[in-house]
């Protein structure tokens, strides 16, 4: 069977154009750090190194899964996502300077891929392609968090009218924005996709 996180897991990546509340579990993922620009040609390297990583580690475990009795044998590669904050000079400047962004963009590895599996595939895309930062990338868990999330259509640009709406939504149910730190997971391809069509969930902590 194959693991499809549009269906398997519809409520964290809903398309929902109103704001909600919701619990997120534990995740894990392959994840670059980086400060600076997303338009420049860094933030293309840590692309361009994930991606397959992420297809490596989907090609090995479907290896490992042959001849299992294995509830998925396969799965769809989880969406590209970005957590996005500002360096300490960035946070005293009284305008947004993209130059000063300090972000970790991810892909998640599913839950039942084992961690020796994962170890596998990063050998073999070393062998094999050796992404220029590669030897940057780290496996990061997330903790299992409280959060309020709402689909932007739109280019990234327009994303602090969507922001408004989950801060107002957040005011009523009487909670609050837990850091300035935010996720964005990115349901459309930016390469493919207009900017006006592109589909993000924008998403941060609550308490």
């Amino acid at each position: 069977m194959k693991y499809e996180w549009r269906k398997q897991e519809k409520e964290l990546y809903s398309t929902k154009r109103n704001p909600q509340i919701l619990s997120i579990q534990s995740q894990r993922f392959t994840s670059l750090h980086g400060i600076g620009d997303p338009n420049g040609p860094e933030f293309s390297k840590k692309i361009q190194t994930l991606y397959p990583v992420a297809y490596g580690i989907k090609a090995a475990y479907r290896k490992y899964a042959v001849d299992k009795n294995l509830e998925f044998d396969d799965y769809v590669v989880f969406p590209l996502e970005g957590v996005w904050s500002l360096t300490a000079k960035g946070q005293q400047l009284d305008h947004l300077d993209k130059n000063e962004f300090s972000y970790d963009i991810m892909i998640r590895i599913p839950d039942f891929v084992p961690d020796n599996i994962i170890a596998t595939a990063l050998e073999t895309v070393k062998e094999k392609k050796n992404p220029s930062e590669l030897d940057k990338l780290e496996i990061k868990t997330y903790p299992a968090v409280k959060v309020a999330q709402i689909l932007h259509v739109g280019s990234y640009d327009d994303e602090p009218a969507s922001f408004e709406q989950i801060d107002q939504f957040v005011s009523k149910q009487n909670k609050q924005r837990a850091s300035k730190i935010h996720r964005e997971i990115y349901l459309s391809d930016a390469r493919r996709v207009a900017p006006d069509k592109r589909k993000t969930i924008l998403r941060y902590q609550v308490k």
